[in-house]
């Protein structure tokens, strides 16, 4: 949710009776600290941080965590062991999000509080395992006992019902609220992911770290030098530094990196945030109702 999910999003997601998440990855620490302190303002309600541990100043971001009294953490692209002691030893509740059996073991092993299992239809940074959900999550259910969060390929109700009966305790939803009131995603952005269809994204640069991306002029791009068996250098040089943040903050539709999940071809409109909340929670009570009423 880089670029897409500041305290707005975040506390109107809280507000709503779920749990907002700001997305650091594209904030510098005093942006983080700010949208945090906007955030405080804007919802009495819990909500957390999502810090890519790969990230270059993640130790400023802990700090100033710690320093604003945010108790929820999910952590992910990284090893867990590294920062999971040091944030519950401050009194937060860490969560780490993961694409693979192997990845959750090691979660548990580290003493998170709680696994988000990340399909293949995700969108942004995959798992080069290429495991989809519906196959990762009753695999990490068996393998480990710690709270289980579904993420990937989710956007309504009935995806949150088949989650949880694959074995999920809950569910994180990403592209769904990309096309939201609140989010900070561009206009141009989420005009695209309401106009994609089923095979609108892919799966690019695997060379580097898998991604997937809406098709554009740049991805194509991307594919076509990949096609050429581009080398990793000749691939980061095309990206540059701030390619998504051209495509999904700033609007350039076509020549940006525009990441999003495969879901967005049931995403039909932009809403506020709370009425999407509702939707969802609405269908997946009428599927449950259905399923106890069928008879097999």
């Amino acid at each position: 949710m880089i670029w897409c999910s500041g305290w707005k999003l975040a506390s109107a997601v809280s507000n709503a009776g779920c749990l907002g998440l700001i997305g650091s990855g594209s904030m510098y620490p005093d942006v983080l600290q700010e949208h945090i302190r906007k955030c405080k303002s804007a919802t009495t309600k819990p909500f957390g941080i999502n810090v890519p541990l790969l990230y270059s100043q993640v130790d400023e971001v802990f700090r100033i965590i710690i320093q604003e009294k945010v108790n929820i953490v999910f952590t992910s692209a990284g090893n867990p062991l590294k920062w999971t002691s040091y944030l519950k030893d401050n009194g937060i509740t860490v969560v780490h999000v993961v694409a693979s059996v192997k990845s959750a073991i090691k979660c548990q092993e580290a003493g998170v509080d709680a696994i988000v299992a990340e399909g293949f239809e995700a969108g942004g940074h995959n798992g080069k395992e290429e495991t989809t959900t519906f196959t990762l999550i009753p695999m990490v259910s068996e393998a480990t006992n710690l709270p289980l969060i579904a993420a990937g390929g989710i956007a309504t109700g009935k995806g949150m019902l088949a989650a949880m009966a694959l074995g999920a305790d809950g569910v994180q939803i990403g592209t769904r609220f990309v096309a939201s009131v609140e989010s900070s995603a561009h206009p141009a952005f989420k005009q695209k992911i309401i106009e994609a269809t089923d095979g609108s994204t892919f799966l690019y640069l695997k060379k580097l770290a898998p991604v997937r991306l809406l098709k554009n002029k740049f991805s194509a791009q991307v594919a076509d030098m990949e096609e050429q068996c581009a080398g990793i250098a000749q691939l980061k040089e095309l990206l540059g530094s701030q390619r998504a943040k051209k495509g999904m903050f700033d609007g350039e539709a076509e020549e940006g990196e525009l990441e999003i999940g495969q879901i967005c071809g049931l995403v039909h409109n932009v809403k506020p945030a709370a009425e999407i909340i509702s939707e969802i929670i609405n269908e997946f009570k009428e599927a449950k109702r259905k399923l106890q009423k069928t008879e097999y």
